[in-house]
């Protein structure tokens, strides 16, 4: 089911499927398969991990800002969409994009569809989200800390490019109406009673003490 910030949402130009019926354009042999998507997990971590590899070794290749501020910039556009139209969209079954009406007014839609979700797929996508603006953050600080400004701008650009996609996302996951605040309380809730409860039914398997001995029967 999709949900959506308003009503009467026009279909996208460039939708040659359906968004809600991937799952009939699937390939019947490759449901049992660990990874239904391999082509789309695999450049769902290439282009975010190698735009962070490239702007940490860039130096040892060449010495030119502009030479590296280029690469880095490509593979980021290319991350952006390709977790925006592509992967977000088939790995777990998100989308988020943008339209004008014909007032001229701009609006923010937020879908999501129940469909066969692959388990490992899904991981792996959240898992490279949430990861990468980590990483980033860390540039963000080396840099600010160690005045380096022009290579402050590169990374001002991709926490931007990451940070969009990852609050798209979310507010996909959780509902487009719903308060990004309450809805990490409900997840942090979630976890820490999945926690107590895994410790409260974990069977004791605690050995014996070794320094008690029998002392007979009576």
């Amino acid at each position: 089911m999709a949900s959506a910030t308003v009503r009467n949402v026009p279909l996208l130009d460039d939708d040659t499927i359906p968004f809600g019926e991937e799952d009939e354009m699937r390939d019947p042999s490759k449901a049992s398969q660990k990874y239904t998507h391999p082509y789309v997990t695999f450049f769902h971590l290439f282009f975010r991990g190698a735009s962070i590899v490239i702007y940490m070794f860039c130096g040892w290749f060449s010495d030119s800002f502009i030479t590296s501020f280029v690469f880095v910039v490509l593979f980021l556009s290319a991350d952006f969409w390709t977790v925006k139209n592509i992967s977000g969209r088939l790995l777990v079954g998100l989308r988020w994009w943008n339209y004008v009406d014909d007032d001229g007014k701009s609006h923010w839609v937020f879908e999501s569809r129940n469909s066969r979700i692959n388990k490992h797929e899904q991981r792996i996508f959240w898992l490279g989200l949430i990861l990468c603006p980590f990483f980033w953050g860390l540039f963000f600080l080396m840099a600010l800390f160690g005045l380096k400004f022009k290579w402050l701008l590169l990374v001002m650009i991709a926490i931007a490019l990451n940070a969009a996609n990852l609050y798209g996302y979310i507010k996909c996951n959780y509902g487009a109406s719903k308060d990004l605040n309450s809805a990490a309380t409900d997840f942090m809730k979630t976890q820490l009673f999945k926690n107590a409860f895994d410790i409260m039914t974990k069977p004791n398997t605690a050995a014996p003490p070794t320094n008690v001995r029998p002392t007979g029967v009576v």
